[in-house]
């Protein structure tokens, strides 16, 4: 299992209240096929332009309390009709897909980002909707609870981005900004040149690069992560296993010597087991950067 791709939606979920579950599959529907319109396939560049424009046009529908107008196809309209249901019963806001809309749309034709604000915004949009509109079906909206969740989401967001340098680099996309590149004198064509070869030994500037991009998802999570602890039952504990989950990435990623390129860290069924031992324990993750990790 990897921390990545909206796989991070608790779709299906035993933890989760069988009464939501038909509700979180229609959400990850959304997401999803938001986000392969933008990534998958072969269609042209403006093909997904157009493609992502009806997609907003029929979410704008919905919102306006109006029939859905815009020329889907049948399964496409099948999924915005379930929806538009899953809106309306659970009082959902529109924004947070309209968010998500404008980050895919953003992906083609944004490859990079200049510094650390830039991508905060991206994943701003890119990420944080989802875990707002999962706040959203559990009545959980104070403002506490929407910055902790902005947090962990891009914490995810984040993790995502360190563990999958090399495949975005093949989609022609770096998700490290370029102000931290300049800081450890690295460059894109540095980057492009170790996914061409990955080498069984990573730079030592690159592995800052990647330890810096490490230690800021690291924090976002654990800023995030009082959240996972306060909210109550099954989704407080589906929560704390989402966080452990990006954290133990991060270990895998460190004891690989932050080389992503030969050595992408994911999550086996041996870190299952050590993922709930963590998140059934009470005490909350110390919000530090150590520099051991624990195996």
């Amino acid at each position: 299992m990897a921390v990545n791709h909206y796989e991070n939606f608790p779709v299906a979920s035993i933890l989760l209240p069988a009464r939501l579950r038909p509700a979180v599959r229609d959400l990850y529907a959304f997401a999803r096929g938001a986000d392969d319109l933008a990534d998958e396939g072969n269609a042209s560049p403006q093909a997904r332009l157009d493609a992502l424009e009806t997609w907003r046009a029929a979410i704008q529908d919905i919102g306006s309390h109006r029939t859905i107008r815009a020329p889907l196809s049948p399964e496409d309209r099948a999924m915005f009709e379930r929806l538009s249901g899953t809106i309306a019963q659970h009082g959902l806001p529109i924004q947070p897909f309209l968010d998500l809309l404008s980050a895919f749309t953003q992906d083609l034709s944004v490859v990079s980002y200049d510094d650390e604000p830039a991508l905060l915004d991206y994943c701003r949009r890119s990420a944080n909707p989802v875990g707002r509109l999962m706040l959203h079906l559990f009545g959980a909206t104070s403002m506490d609870d929407l910055a902790q969740s902005d947090a962990i989401c891009t914490g995810l967001q984040r993790v995502n981005f360190c563990q999958d340098i090399a495949l975005d680099q093949a989609k022609g996309r770096c998700y490290v900004p370029l102000d931290c590149l300049a800081r450890h004198e690295v460059t894109l064509p540095g980057l492009q040149g170790l996914c061409a070869a990955p080498p069984q030994q990573v730079p030592a500037a690159w592995q800052a690069v990647l330890r810096e991009q490490a230690e800021q998802a690291r924090r976002s999570l654990l800023t995030g992560s009082p959240l996972a602890w306060r909210l109550p039952g099954r989704i407080g504990l589906e929560l704390r296993l989402v966080v452990h989950g990006g954290l133990r990435i991060l270990e895998k990623l460190a004891a690989g010597q932050y080389n992503p390129f030969t050595d992408r860290p994911i999550l086996t069924r041996r870190d299952g087991f050590l993922l709930c031992w963590r998140a059934l324990r009470r005490p909350r993750p110390a919000i530090d950067f150590p520099s051991h990790h624990e195996s």
